[in-house]
C-alpha cells in the first residue's frame, strides 16, 4: 500500500475521529483553509532513482508523439511521478492547429468528468466535518427529492408506469452512480428523453437544476444498477447547501488555494485565455475538426457559470490536476497542506459496488464495471488487477474526462499519472491513450522495489 496511506492510516483514523464534528458551522474555517499553498517540486528526477528505466520510458514518448503525428490528437501533456517525485513531464504537439501554437506544460484544459473526483473530495471534506453520512437519504439534504418515483415500464396504453422506490435513494448511492439517476444522453429510455427535454444543464443555478430533476422519475430502483449520471451535479448542490458557499468558492477556498492549483476553476479569465487549448472533435473521416456539434458543449468557458457543474465543469492545467492527485496519493495532504485524512481517502477510493453490479453489464466509455474493477466515491477502483486484466497495483483509482483527459493513482506502486488531451469522441481506430499509457508506464517500471 502507498506509503502516505499505509504509513499513516492508524494516525489518520484518530485524526479523522477528532475531525468528525469539530467543524459544524459554515463560518468556521476548515484546517486546509490557510493563506499558504503547497510547495511542489516539478523538476523531473532521474527515472532510475525511483525504479523506472529511462530507455523504456522512451516508449511513452513514442506513444504520445505517434498519436500527434497520426493526427489522433492535436497535442498532449503528461506527468508521471513516483514516491512524490516527478519522473517525466512533457508536452507534445499543438495547443491549436490552425495557428500552429505549440502545446506547453502551462496549457489549460477542459477537465469535464475529471471534475467528479474533485467533487468527491469536497463532499468528503464535509463528511469529515460531520455534515452527512453515507446511509442518509438524499432527501435529508434535498427535500425536493422526498417524493421521487421510479420508472416501471410502459403500460398497454403507452403511458409511463411510475412506482415508489423500494427505499429512498441514499447518499452512498449518490456517490456511486447507483441511486437511480441518469445523464439522459447515453440511453434511449423514456426517462432519458425526459431528462434531455428538461435541459438540466441550462439551469440558471444548482437549485433550479435539482428542482427540475425532482420532477422527473428515477430510471431504476436505487441500488439495483450502475448508471453514469448527474449524481455529481446533485452533490455540487449539496456542497453549496451544507457549506453556505457557491461550488466555485468552496473549491477555491478548500482545495485549489491550499494545493496551489493556480489555474484551476470553472472558467478561463481573459488574461489566461491564450493558454486555453482548442477542443477538437473526431470528424466523419476520422480526422480532427474544431467545429464540433454545439450540443456537446454549450459552454464557452469565458465566464463563470451560473450553474457550476460538479460533474464536469472544471478547467485546469496538467500540473494543477497533478497537485490534486498527489494530495490523494499522499493520504490527503500535499506539501504540508492537509485536505483529508488518510482514512477518508481510503473510504473514497475503495470499491463500493457489490458483485451483482460487477458483471460487465454496466459501463461508460472505456470503463466497464466487472470482476476486479469497481467504483468508489466518484472514481473507478481496480481492486483486483489480474482479474480486471490490468497491470497497475491493487487499489489503483482513477477517472477520465469527455475530452480525453485521464489520470490514475496507484497506491501499491506509489505512482501518479496525469494525461491531458482535448479530443471529443473517437473512432474504434483511435488510440486509447488512457489504457495504452498504462502498458508502457508499467513496462518501464523495472525496479518496483526501489
Amino acid at each position: 500500500m502507498h506509503r502516505g496511506v499505509a504509513g499513516s492510516l492508524a494516525r489518520g483514523m484518530v485524526g479523522s475521529a477528532l475531525a468528525l464534528g469539530s467543524v459544524l458551522l459554515p463560518a468556521q474555517a476548515h484546517p486546509a483553509q490557510t493563506a499558504a499553498s503547497a510547495t511542489v517540486d516539478m523538476t523531473p528526477v532521474k527515472p532510475e532513482s525511483v525504479g523506472f528505466s529511462s530507455g523504456r520510458l522512451e516508449r511513452l514518448h513514442t506513444l504520445m508523439q505517434d498519436a500527434v503525428k497520426n493526427q489522433q490528437v492535436a497535442g498532449v501533456v503528461t506527468i508521471l511521478a513516483r514516491h512524490g517525485k516527478v519522473v517525466d513531464y512533457r508536452a507534445y504537439g499543438m495547443r491549436d492547429i490552425a495557428s500552429h501554437t505549440p502545446m506547453t506544460t502551462d496549457t489549460i484544459f477542459r477537465d469535464y468528468s475529471m471534475t467528479k473526483p474533485v467533487t468527491a473530495t469536497a463532499m468528503m471534506i464535509l463528511y469529515e466535518q460531520g455534515k452527512w453520512l453515507p446511509s442518509d437519504p438524499i432527501s435529508k439534504y434535498i427535500p425536493e427529492f422526498a417524493h421521487l418515483k421510479v420508472y416501471g415500464g410502459t403500460g398497454a396504453d403507452g403511458k409511463m408506469i411510475l412506482v415508489d422506490p423500494v427505499h429512498p435513494p441514499t447518499m452512498h448511492e449518490l456517490m456511486t452512480h447507483t441511486a437511480g439517476f441518469t445523464y439522459g444522453i447515453f440511453g434511449d429510455t423514456p426517462v432519458d428523453k425526459m431528462v434531455r427535454d428538461a435541459d438540466l444543464f441550462q439551469s440558471k443555478d444548482l437549485h433550479e437544476f435539482v428542482t427540475k430533476l425532482a420532477g422527473l422519475p428515477l430510471l431504476y430502483q436505487p441500488g439495483t444498477k450502475w448508471v453514469y449520471s448527474v449524481s455529481m451535479d446533485i452533490q455540487g448542490y449539496i456542497v453549496e447547501k451544507l457549506s453556505g458557499k457557491t461550488l466555485p468558492e468552496f473549491y477555491r477556498d478548500e482545495i485549489f488555494k491550499p494545493l496551489g492549483m493556480k489555474d484551476a476553476g470553472f472558467y478561463v479569465p481573459p488574461d489566461k485565455w491564450q493558454r486555453f487549448a482548442t477542443v477538437y472533435w473526431v470528424d466523419a473521416n476520422g480526422g480532427l475538426s474544431d467545429h464540433g456539434p454545439q450540443t456537446v458543449n454549450k459552454r464557452d468557458f469565458a465566464h463563470e457559470p451560473g450553474m457550476a457543474s460538479g460533474g464536469g465543469g472544471m478547467v485546469s492545467t496538467a500540473e494543477d490536476y497533478y497537485r490534486f492527485a498527489t494530495m490523494l496519493a499522499e493520504g490527503g495532504q500535499l506539501g504540508g497542506q492537509r485536505i483529508l485524512s488518510p482514512a477518508t481517502v481510503h473510504l473514497m477510493s475503495s470499491n463500493h459496488l457489490p458483485p451483482s453490479l460487477l458483471t460487465g453489464e454496466f459501463k461508460i466509455g472505456a470503463q466497464v464495471m466487472r470482476p476486479g474493477f469497481g467504483y468508489g466515491y466518484n472514481c473507478a477502483v481496480v481492486f483486483d488487477p489480474p482479474t480486471a486484466d490490468l497491470p497497475e497495483g491493487k487499489g489503483t483509482f482513477f477517472w477520465d474526462g469527455a475530452a480525453g483527459t485521464w489520470f490514475w493513482i496507484d497506491p501499491t506502486n506509489d505512482i501518479v499519472f496525469v494525461g491531458m488531451i482535448q479530443r471529443m469522441g473517437a473512432k474504434p481506430s483511435s488510440e486509447n491513450l488512457q489504457y495504452l499509457s498504462r502498458g508502457v508506464v508499467y513496462g518501464a517500471l523495472t525496479d518496483p522495489g526501489k
